[in-house]
């Protein structure tokens, strides 16, 4: 499971093979340990113009559907299973209405070898960016006033699959990788065929991991305190 990863770009050095039509106000700043309830950029398809609007947005690393009562929903629900989103009331609206991009310069996973973890840092081999499917919703503060513009949240989550090849080593869940290429039909809001397009992301994500490479890291990024580009710098396998 994905549960870190690195932002070391923003805006159009990041998303330019997506085509965003509009970038949102105060994007997060470049972040090389992104944690679940932080937030980090998306880009979704809005479905309020014809043709839909490639948007890139600040969102919060946790999903909250629009019927829950409170934030805290958010911090247990950073990833969903691609393979149960369907049946999940969780998620199963969003997967119909709000899939969204979510890029990244690459993520952390932890190896377990006889109890003991160690960080590896995953990325593409040529040091591009990387693109999980997601899925986002709006969430309505009933605690703030209806003019207040902090009403309003934004949050996503990080769809997974069973790992495959080197991955499947490091842990047995990867982020559901999509190919740029693949993209536009995910983020397609008027899409009727989810169920389709969404075993197609399941089915591809293995060509994108094959792409991918990886190294050891330090031990520092388990602490959310720290933040900086040493984190993702290679170390001899402890």
């Amino acid at each position: 499971m994905c549960g870190r990863f690195v932002v070391a770009n923003v805006g159009s050095e990041l998303v330019g093979v997506l085509r965003v039509d509009v970038e949102g106000d105060q994007l997060p700043a470049p972040s090389f340990n992104i944690a679940p309830t932080d937030s980090a950029a998306i880009v979704l398809d809005s479905a309020k113009t014809e043709p839909p609007t490639r948007r890139l947005e600040s969102a919060r690393w946790g999903l909250v559907p629009a019927w829950a009562k409170d934030l805290s929903i958010g911090a247990r629900a950073f990833n969903a299973r691609a393979e149960e989103v369907e049946d999940k009331p969780m998620f199963r609206n969003a997967l119909i209405k709000h899939r969204a991009v979510i890029p990244a310069s690459g993520y952390y996973e932890w190896k377990t070898v006889d109890g003991a973890k160690t960080p590896h840092y995953v990325h593409p081999a040529d040091d591009g960016p990387m693109f999980f499917a997601g899925l986002y919703e709006w969430w309505k503060n009933p605690a703030l006033a209806d003019d207040d513009p902090a009403r309003w949240v934004l949050s996503f989550t990080i769809l997974t699959r069973d790992s495959i090849g080197r991955l499947g080593s490091i842990h047995d869940r990867m982020p559901l990788f999509l190919d740029p290429d693949f993209a536009d039909a995910w983020l397609d809001p008027t899409t009727e065929n989810v169920g389709d397009i969404l075993d197609a992301a399941i089915d591809a994500a293995p060509d994108v991991a094959e792409t991918l490479a990886d190294h050891t890291v330090g031990r520092a990024v388990g602490n959310v305190r720290n933040n900086g580009p040493e984190l993702i710098e290679p170390v001899d396998d402890e």
